[in-house]
């Protein structure tokens, strides 16, 4: 059975988040999507059979309404849950509030703070500040856990030692309720793996795969 692939980054970026790990993974057939922050929303038809990579909030963009033929989830620095409450020790809901009423004001500075935080650069091109706020509110309100649960696909969850974003509990707690969850975790990277370990991404990806034919 061919294997396509499905790109899917997350808030802030967008599709070329990718150029590193993809071009390791060129066997594949590939398509990556784009949320529209900074250009076209794009949302191509995903070679079918296919395993959806996410990027941090990508995980939670495609588990809410994943394109048919997916057959296993990658979610690298991912989550199905973003914020605090019971049982879930995620980020401070404060935190994305503080997030959301400055982008209505300065989208730029947001960006730039966001970005140097992981160690990276905002994408070039003007910053779409409806999706991106759109998309704080659904990182802020959503709980995707139960659609992980129930997605019936296997999951791999890639996560590193040094996130500045995700704390270990965190880490260690996202897609609990998915059944054979599988997590690997880089003791070395932050939140960006995909940008600063694409081999050990692309190596743990296509094992992952060949547990799928």
């Amino acid at each position: 059975m061919s294997l396509g692939l499905l790109f899917c980054h997350g808030w802030g970026f967008d599709g070329t988040v990718w150029d590193a790990l993809a071009g390791e993974l060129a066997e594949f057939a590939q398509v990556r999507d784009d949320a529209g922050y900074f250009g076209v929303l794009a949302q191509p038809a995903p070679p079918c059979p296919y395993i959806a990579v996410t990027h941090s909030f990508g995980a939670m963009r495609l588990l809410d309404t994943p394109p048919p033929g997916l057959i296993g989830l990658v979610a690298i620095a991912g989550f199905d849950r973003f914020t605090a409450t019971d049982g879930f020790p995620g980020s401070p809901r404060r935190v994305v509030d503080r997030m959301i009423s400055a982008l209505a004001q300065e989208p730029p500075i947001v960006l730039t703070d966001f970005h140097s935080r992981l160690g990276s650069r905002a994408p070039v091109g003007a910053p779409n500040a409806k999706r991106l706020e759109a998309d704080l509110v659904t990182m802020r309100d959503g709980d995707l856990r139960a659609r992980a649960a129930a997605i019936a696909v296997p999951i791999l969850s890639l996560q590193a030692a040094h996130d500045p974003l995700l704390s270990l509990g965190v880490r260690e707690t996202v897609f609990a309720a998915a059944p054979g969850v599988m997590r690997r975790t880089h003791p070395d990277a932050g939140h960006l793996l995909p940008v600063e370990e694409p081999v050990w991404c692309a190596e743990a990806i296509r094992a992952f795969a060949g547990t799928l034919v």
